[in-house]
């Protein structure tokens, strides 16, 4: 990209893409992709896992760069360092980018599995529809970034045909992520009045807090299924059962701390992941 002197500023186009989550984003499709493949049959699958960390990554820049259009008024006034407010890249040439990135994800699915393309092409709908707004519906928006938490774990299920666990761990994903975001709602209602219609403007604080929490309950109640199938191993069971001790007491504790409620879903996350990682290979 050119500012009006003519420099070419690159480093625009990472903070653009936030490269470091697009390498989160693989590494997260490539753990889905061990863990339902089994790590001794992952190696089989060494082309389709490649090429879907490579859709992960061109979805995620493709999806920062759309983020980054979007959010181009606001960012002037409360973040005018990032791309386009400064100048380094042009409001055009970041959705430019978004939809060539998005369409070089949809092409390069289609050597993955046609489960892969579905997946890419429901989630392009979805980050499309909730940059121009569902984000400042509340609940749909919650909804819609919940889909595209578990649609990682999806990509990794498709690259080696393995979705019959890829689905449990997307909904574990998705109900957590769901209970987390409207935590964070909670936390940030003064902060949203004006900008967003959120669900606990809706409804109010108390019943949205007991959305949150059903959506956390609904993990801890989805968890011993990938065992009782015998989709995962004797030890998945230990560290899942600390993931939904975390889960039942973020369900619990948000009600009087938010903050605190939606930090510690975020662990119980991570040790729901470890459980399925070792589940999967051990």
């Amino acid at each position: 990209m050119q500012d009006s002197a003519g420099t070419w500023h690159p480093q625009g186009y990472l903070k653009l893409f936030r490269l470091g989550n697009c390498v989160m984003a693989a590494l997260g499709a490539l753990l889905a992709s061990v863990i339902c493949a089994g790590i001794d049959d992952v190696s089989r699958f060494t082309v389709e896992i490649v090429l879907s960390m490579t859709v992960v990554v061109s979805f995620t820049a493709a999806g920062n760069s759309l983020n980054d259009y979007y959010d181009r008024e606001v960012d002037r006034v409360a973040h005018p360092e990032r791309p386009i407010p400064s100048g380094r890249v042009a409001p055009r040439a970041a959705r430019g980018l978004a939809f060539g990135l998005f369409a070089m994800a949809l092409v390069l699915s289609v050597f993955v599995s046609w489960q892969s393309l579905a997946i890419v092409v429901v989630s392009i709908v979805i980050m499309v529809g909730y940059e121009r707004s569902l984000k400042a519906v509340g609940l749909a928006g919650n909804l819609a970034i919940s889909w595209l938490t578990g649609a990682l774990f999806l990509f990794g299920g498709a690259a080696v045909g393995k979705l019959e666990l890829a689905w449990m761990l997307a909904a574990l994903a998705f109900l957590a992520t769901l209970g987390r975001e409207i935590v964070k709602d909670i936390q940030d209602i003064e902060g949203d009045k004006g900008s967003r219609r959120t669900l606990p403007m809706s409804v109010g604080v108390k019943k949205a807090g007991v959305a949150g929490s059903v959506s956390f309950f609904g993990a801890v109640a989805l968890s011993p299924l990938p065992y009782l199938m015998s989709l995962l191993s004797i030890w998945y069971v230990p560290v899942v059962v600390v993931a939904d001790g975390i889960f039942i007491y973020c369900a619990l504790i948000h009600f009087h701390d938010p903050e605190k409620g939606q930090k510690v879903a975020k662990l119980g996350m991570l040790v729901a992941l470890l459980a399925f990682f070792l589940g999967g290979v051990l």
